[in-house]
């Protein structure tokens, strides 16, 4: 039997794209593959994002900014002294970009200025870590990438 290029050709074509399928259909039913969203309910938090701008503008605007830093003893987050610390209440949530199991969130009850987040629960790699905390009614945001 003699193949002309037509035929060579539609044969190529049917022959690359079983190929692609092939692939298509492996990678969307493979368990090792992760096909989560960054978030669980990413667009409930997508509706609230300009809550988030308001919150971080109110920071700048009444230099309410946080100092976060790593310490021998874990990570140390500092709060405005000029603030009563037992009217500062929120959370404080660690995100970890490559492993969903990681996350973590934190209330925030103050004594003093400082928070301390131990340094057993913080993994090396990269953390995002949202704090939003309340003063008198009032929100602010601080949001901040860090390699541990």
């Amino acid at each position: 039997m003699k193949i002309n290029w037509g035929t060579g050709i539609v044969l190529a074509f049917i022959g690359f794209i079983g190929f692609i399928l092939y692939f298509v259909v492996r990678m969307s039913t493979d368990d090792r593959a992760n096909h989560d969203l960054v978030t669980e309910e990413y667009y409930k938090e997508e509706l609230s994002y300009q809550k988030q701008i308001d919150a971080s503008e109110s920071a700048t605007e009444m230099n309410a900014n946080l100092k976060v830093e790593k310490t021998d003893e874990g990570l140390l987050i500092s709060f405005p002294e000029r603030f009563d610390p037992k009217k500062i209440t929120g959370t404080v949530s660690l995100y970890r970009p490559s492993n969903k199991h990681l996350d973590s969130n934190f209330p925030i009850s103050l004594s003093n200025t400082h928070l301390l987040i131990p340094d057993n629960r913080l993994v090396d790699g990269r953390w995002d870590i949202t704090i939003n905390w309340q003063y008198e009614g009032k929100p602010f945001l601080h949001k901040e990438k860090l390699t541990y």
